[in-house]
């Protein structure tokens, strides 16, 4: 059996990752000889790459980033790459996916061999019997002498059709398997290195938490106060020259394969000018109802939006554009792209201007309050709901005159096969102080929800405010009536855990 690896040391530039960094060590690390594969896997540009570049370095292991090439090209990259990690006389020449990783494995050094393939879903395209080649390997290298070096090898490729064929047979082939999920908004708020709480919901509801656009230039000089967000838009996000203006219509091109790049591009439109429901996108898009299922599968499909069934009507689903720069580009750039083509410093300054409400109503708005359920399902401080929260979703009540119709967020307790008692209601404003009128709709609400048989026995009113509350509200709070979550409550609350069994 081969000797354990010595210690394995975390990178200081790998921004959080703790627990993925020890999961990827403990897979490399394991003694157990034959070879054994990973999957690493998640959205487009969260880290995944960086991740696993950082782990070939500090193992001695070979890392190979797939990218568009015949599968004859890229098997004389990867020898040509593979010869130099290794410090081989002569790339070697392979002619199969099989004898080259065969090759690799019986060529590696210390105590694991361990073999990176990122960019998996495009080397399976040039390659169809790729996953059978592994395979195949796998099973010779495990008949082969105990005391050889135990291969490790990693696969890795964001959220596309491919990693979910891999994930669904992996409990025949696949040793280990890792999902990179995005940084939350208060790691991304750690990234930016942005301490003004309300400044950092507005970036995030423009770049999100992606490493890789943090490292962008327009990441160079974050915006620390309010009166830089508008000349940080301008200057980076929003100028031709530079490559955030260009990221979001590539991450949609990328894995669209020949599909209807057209109707996917209009979906994502539609969903991040705020309508979330298939039928409101199918009249935007102007196509029969029947068409949208599929468009929305096959972008749910990979990663680029995700589907919410509603609070009170589980068999409703909102869509959400699950990247925000996708979001802030189909709101806002690419209705102005050809005049921003071309546009020099104040006209960018005035198209900006012209599309800035498009941006708080449309996407800054909706964001805020998706970071409110986050925040309610994930960082309330124990105690906060009465109950550890089930699900935290948005609901829509039946239209009534005079009533509310959605309430932004809904907290439910457990309820045994059935819906549970709803924890908590609560309304998010972003650009607008709550006020005493939104704690009353709230009740309002609350009134509609008992008649219709919902539990409110627990029921905790809370206002989610960006832009402060009415000294009203203020009033309201001490008397217990409504809980007020402010962007500092947002980012600077205490993690704290139930202590009833979850």
């Amino acid at each position: 059996m081969a000797a354990p690896m010595t210690p394995v040391a975390r990178p200081e530039r790998l921004h959080g990752r703790e627990a993925e960094w020890d999961r990827l060590v403990a897979f490399v690390d394991d003694p157990r000889p034959g070879p054994a594969i990973g999957i690493v896997t998640g959205p487009h540009g969260h880290g995944k790459s960086f991740l696993l570049r950082a782990l070939a370095r500090a193992t001695g292991g070979f890392y190979f980033g797939g990218q568009p090439a015949a599968e004859a090209e890229t098997l004389r990259s990867v020898a040509r790459e593979y010869a130099s990690h290794a410090h081989l006389a002569r790339p070697p020449h392979w002619t199969g996916w099989r004898e080259a990783l065969l090759a690799m494995a019986a060529t590696g050094s210390g105590p694991a061999t361990v073999l990176v393939l990122d960019g998996l879903p495009e080397l399976v395209r040039q390659s169809p019997g790729l996953p059978a080649a592994i395979s195949d390997v796998c099973r010779s290298l495990r008949r082969g002498p105990a005391d050889s070096a135990p291969l490790r090898l990693v696969l890795c490729g964001s959220t596309t059709p491919v990693m979910k064929r891999l994930l669904s047979a992996s409990t025949t082939w696949v040793d280990d398997v890792l999902e990179v999920a995005p940084l939350d908004f208060r790691r991304a708020r750690e990234l930016w290195g942005i301490g003004n709480r309300p400044l950092a919901l507005r970036v995030h509801a423009v770049v999100g938490s992606s490493p890789a656009f943090r490292f962008d230039p327009a990441g160079d000089r974050p915006p620390q106060t309010a009166d830089d967000f508008d000349p940080w838009i301008c200057r980076n996000v929003l100028t031709p020259r530079l490559p955030l203006f260009w990221k979001a219509t590539h991450l949609l091109d990328g894995v669209t394969d020949t599909w209807d790049l057209a109707a996917c591009h209009s979906t994502v439109a539609a969903v991040a000018s705020g309508r979330t429901m298939p039928g409101e996108i199918a009249d935007w898009l102007d196509r029969p109802a029947t068409d949208v299922p599929h468009i929305l599968a096959h972008l749910t499909e990979r990663g680029l939006i995700s589907g919410e069934p509603d609070a009170f009507h589980p068999g409703l689903v909102h869509y959400r554009v699950s990247e925000p720069l996708l979001a802030f580009d189909h709101a806002v750039i690419r209705p102005n792209r050809f005049r921003l083509a071309d546009a020099d410093d104040t006209e960018i300054e005035r198209i900006w201007q012209d599309a800035r409400p498009t941006f708080e109503r449309g996407v800054a708005g909706p964001h805020f309050a998706q970071i409110c359920r986050e925040w309610a399902a994930r960082f309330a401080p124990a105690g906060t709901f009465g109950a550890a929260p089930a699900s935290v979703l948005s609901g829509s009540l039946p239209h009534t005159p005079g009533h509310p119709t959605g309430v932004d967020v809904v907290v439910r307790g457990r309820g045994d096969g059935r819906p549970g008692p709803l924890l908590s209601l609560g309304v998010a404003r972003w650009t607008d102080p709550v006020s005493t009128t939104d704690l009353e709709r709230l009740r309002v609400s609350l009134v509609d929800l008992a008649e219709l048989g919902e539990d409110i026995g627990r029921t905790r009113l809370a206002c989610y405010g960006a832009a402060g509350f009415s000294p009203g509200l203020r009033n309201a709070e001490a008397d217990g009536e409504v809980l007020l979550v402010s962007p500092e409550e947002l980012y600077d609350s205490p993690e704290e855990l139930y202590d009833d069994g979850t």
